[in-house]
Parts: C-alpha cells; structure tokens; sequence
C-alpha cells in the first residue's frame, strides 16, 4: 500500500478496526475513510455501494462484525448470522463493483470443526462439525470466505482472508453479557476487588483451552499481508500457544489483584475443548507474534481501568 493510498477501515470503532486505524496511522498511512454506523449502515447494501461509488477506496480491511461469546451466540443466533451475511455482502460487492485493489477479509478461529485435529492448520476448514454455541457466527465467517474465493476465482480480484485466534485487547468489549472469556474475567474480577466480594464465579471447568493475540499484534499481522500476501488460501493468525481457561483465570486474577476466590460453575459449558491454530504458514510469510500474554494482560488492565473513570 503507497502512503497516501486511500484505505477504508470497516468496523474501524470496534477492538479490531480500532487497532489497524492506530497501527496504520503509527506507520505513516495518511488516507483513512472512515464511517460511524450512524454514518453509514453497512447491512445497507444501498447505502455502502453509493459509499464506495462516492470514496472510490483503493484498499479495504473487513472488521465490520457481531460478534460476542458464548451466551450471545447462543441466545441471538438468527441475528448473529443475518447481520454478518448482510455487511459481508454489501461490502465485497461494493467492492468488486468500484475496483477496490485489495481487501482483507477478518474471519474468527471459530469456523474450524469443533474436534479438528490440533494445531488446527487452514486446510481443515470444512472436515467436520461446527462447535454448536456458535454454529450461526462461523457459518456467516465461512461464507464470507467463500466469497471472497469465489469473486477472485470469477472476477480476478484480489480478496485475502485471514484468520484470527480470540483477541483481547484495549477496546474490548467487557459486557458481562456479551463478552468473551478474557475480557469478561477481568471485568468479574475488578468488580469482585472493588466490592471486596470472597469469590467469583466463572463458567465451565476450566480444562478447555484457548490462544490468545493481542489485538495490536493482529493489526500488525494483517497490515503486513496487505501489503505482501496475494492467494485465495486463507492464513491463520495467533501466537501458536495456548492456556487453560483455568490458567488463564489465576493469569487474569493475579494481574488485577483479586485475592478471593475461583468458584467454577460447572453446569455451565466449556465450548470447543481446544483450539490453537497452527500458524506455520503466517510464521513462513515472516510475520510473528511480539506481545507476550502477561504483558497484553497488564497493558489491557491499565486500559480497561481507565475507560471506567
């Protein structure tokens, strides 16, 4: 991408578009088309095709998304799938229609069968069961890949899909109730420490295990295959490790300094048992990891502290 090449963040208010806006600006990219929702509604193919018409953006990283953890996939499946098919439509389409050079598509670990054989590499993608919490949000993922294949195989566009581990970060999302696991421990645990409450509660057994990337190392990853990827294949993006929810638990308790307890509710359900991604291919291209788990953890923490004054 040229400097003053013009770029649209989709979802640039969201934990990731938020990041690859900081990490573009930081890199000296001066061209940025942004849009709010109240600006432009991107389930509106009507409206981001006049967007496209009018802005004519050269480049175009896909952020845009509902997404959310288990009880929010779970209890707003239609909405899940109906929402990310609709923004996934009308903005590949505007795109193809107005000769967009390049896009990169964000889609979520989560669309690899629930008992993939682990590292999970790319080509396991449609070799067996979805995990059912969250059926509808990886099948709106996965065809949003397809379609990018599709318009590179028909059209000869060039639509890089790109795969990211569970994400944390500065922006996250804390709602209890729509939350993912880490940021969702954080918050437990920092209300707990505020109220002086003995324990917290957390879902599951603990034994299932997930990899976590800062969001500031996904930004990097996917500027970075902007700018040096060209293939319908899609490519995994993580740090290749992966912990405990129980592990992660005492990480999160430990670095906002709640000293109670950890009570695990296990009538609630632990999800896919494991998913690490086999990053291999990323590592190939030359791209690694640079934020380690504790570091993102404090980092999130400060942030997350912050936000609440």
């Amino acid at each position: 991408m040229e400097k003053d090449a013009k770029i649209f963040v989709a979802g640039h208010r969201g934990l990731v578009g938020s990041s690859i806006v900081r990490n573009l600006e930081a890199a000296g990219y001066t061209n940025l088309v942004l849009r709010t929702h109240a600006e432009l509604d991107l389930m509106d193919a009507s409206a981001t095709l006049a967007f496209f018409q009018s802005e004519k953006p050269a480049y175009v990283f896909m952020a845009a998304a509902r997404v959310g953890g288990i009880a929010a996939n779970a209890s707003h499946p239609a909405d899940f799938i109906h929402e990310n098919l609709a923004v996934q439509d009308s903005i590949i389409t505007a795109a193809h229609a107005n000769g967009v050079t390049k896009m990169v598509f964000l889609g979520s670990s989560c669309i690899y069968p629930r008992m993939a054989p682990q590292p999970i590499k790319e080509e396991y993608l449609l070799s067996g069961p979805l995990e059912p919490t969250n059926r509808a949000y990886a099948i709106a993922k996965i065809a949003g890949i397809v379609q990018c294949q599709s318009y590179n195989e028909q059209y000869g566009t060039n639509y890089v899909s790109v795969m990211p581990t569970n994400l944390y970060g500065p922006g996250d999302n804390f709602d209890l109730q729509s939350s993912h696991v880490l940021p969702a421990l954080m918050a437990k645990f920092h209300t707990a420490k505020v109220s002086g409450a003995p324990s917290v509660s957390v879902w599951g057994t603990g034994s299932a295990k997930r990899e976590f990337l800062h969001v500031d190392d996904l930004a990097s990853a996917v500027i970075f295959l902007m700018n040096t990827y060209d293939g319908s294949e899609i490519v995994n993006i993580g740090t290749g490790e992966d912990v405990s929810i129980k592990e992660l638990a005492e990480l999160v308790r430990g670095t906002v300094g709640f000293e109670g307890e950890i009570d695990w509710d296990t009538t609630k359900p632990d999800g896919t048992p494991r998913k690490l991604l086999d990053v291999s291919k990323l590592h190939g291209l030359g791209w690694k990891h640079s934020i380690e788990l504790s570091d993102g953890l404090a980092k999130t923490y400060e942030w997350y502290k912050s936000s609440l004054t």
